[in-house]
């Protein structure tokens, strides 16, 4: 009986990073650096370009409006959604002469913060929030205000890019007088030459994990292959072989909204969600006893007895064919698929020549005389 070992990584892999060998796309428009920084030293290859571009509303008259009505009338509630976004607020009013009238209306208010990076920006514009979800949810912030009543309440919501239809229209059908806050809003980037690159990495199988960290950021990837005639290619692809991390459930919502499965960390942070990603991702890749070694199949790369040895594109297709079905024997004719249009017959002997010179030990891979290879997988008792 041939089997597949637990994918719990031996002592022996115990030193190897444990994203070596993967390659994941970052779509971050802010703090993309830490998160790259991150991945990096997990042992990750990172492509990174932004799929939205983050616009301050500093001069937008919307924004001065509402500001200044909450001035003279102060809300009962206010909901900070974002600490850029309640900060770029407090700013905006700065350059208006309006940040000390704001704030002072403020101190009168209910604040509400969504998160610890909003309540971080309210306490530093020196004043103190009423409550703030452990979820970091804003349907908890919603179940929150509903659960209290907000007949006849005045509640102003400072917006994060995009507007939150659901959570305004159930205020207003429980009887509030709902105050939407435009501080910022999302675009697609500036340059989009680095996101056509990264979405063509990961509809052609360069890349074995895409990251996110906002809900635009997740719905800019899709609009933007939607425009070059992508989306078909790289929904495909996200469905399939392509972890999808992102950071929590509000910004899995547009690609859950295509069905792609999404995996999220319990705590909303970065560092959380790269911890996610070191378990979620090598655990997509089972560990074969072969020929006496442990061997575990990684996006560009192969650890054989933890050891990790890059491969080419050409070889990693081919050492794939082989592990599709562990020990079956794979075909020269199929093998030949994994080459290329104009691989000759004996293309097929040449690669999987250099596959075990690149393996390290020759007898991982077993010839089977008129048949084809296969893996030496172990045999253990039934």
């Amino acid at each position: 009986m041939t089997t597949a070992v637990p994918a719990s990584p031996p002592t022996g892999e115990a030193t190897t990073a444990p994203l070596a060998g993967f390659t994941v796309a970052v779509t971050a428009a802010r703090r993309a650096e830490e998160l790259t920084a991150l991945l990096h030293r997990k042992g990750a290859q990172v492509i990174a370009a932004p799929a939205l571009r983050i616009v301050p509303l500093s001069d937008d008259q919307r924004l001065a409006s509402v500001s200044e009505q909450l001035t003279r009338t102060p809300a009962d509630v206010v909901v900070a959604t974002t600490g850029i976004g309640f900060r770029g607020w407090v700013e905006a009013c700065e350059t208006w002469g309006m940040a000390e009238p704001l704030l002072t209306s403020m101190k009168s208010s209910r604040l509400l913060a969504r998160g610890p990076k909003a309540k971080g920006a309210i306490r530093a514009a020196g004043l103190t929030e009423e409550w703030s979800p452990p979820s970091e949810s804003s349907a908890e912030v919603l179940d929150y205000l509903l659960e209290r009543g907000v007949q006849g309440l005045r509640v102003a919501i400072q917006l994060h890019g995009e507007p939150l239809p659901d959570f305004t229209a159930a205020l207003r059908l429980a009887g509030a007088e709902v105050i939407e806050v435009p501080v910022y809003r999302w675009t697609q980037p500036e340059q989009t030459a680095p996101l056509d690159r990264l979405i063509e990495a990961v509809t052609t199988g360069a890349v074995d994990a895409v990251t996110f960290t906002s809900a635009p950021a997740a719905a800019g990837l899709l609009a933007r292959a939607h425009t070059t005639g992508q989306q078909h290619a790289l929904i495909g692809a996200l469905r399939g072989h392509v972890l999808c991390l992102c950071v929590g459930p509000v910004t899995a919502r547009p690609l859950m909204a295509h069905d792609i499965p999404t995996v999220w960390p319990e705590r909303a942070r970065i560092g959380a969600q790269v911890r996610k990603l070191t378990e979620e991702l090598p655990a997509r890749f089972p560990t074969l006893n072969v020929a006496g070694h442990r061997l575990r199949l990684r996006g560009h790369a192969v650890l054989v007895d933890g050891t990790v040895h890059t491969l080419s594109p050409t070889l990693m297709r081919l050492i794939r064919a082989l592990a599709h079905r562990p020990g079956q024997v794979r075909d020269r004719a199929h093998l030949l698929t994994c080459l290329g249009e104009d691989a000759d017959a004996h293309a097929v002997e040449t690669a999987v020549a250099r596959l075990r010179t690149a393996l390290g030990d020759p007898k991982i891979i077993q010839t089977v005389v008129k048949r084809g290879y296969r893996l030496a997988l172990d045999t253990h008792p039934c």
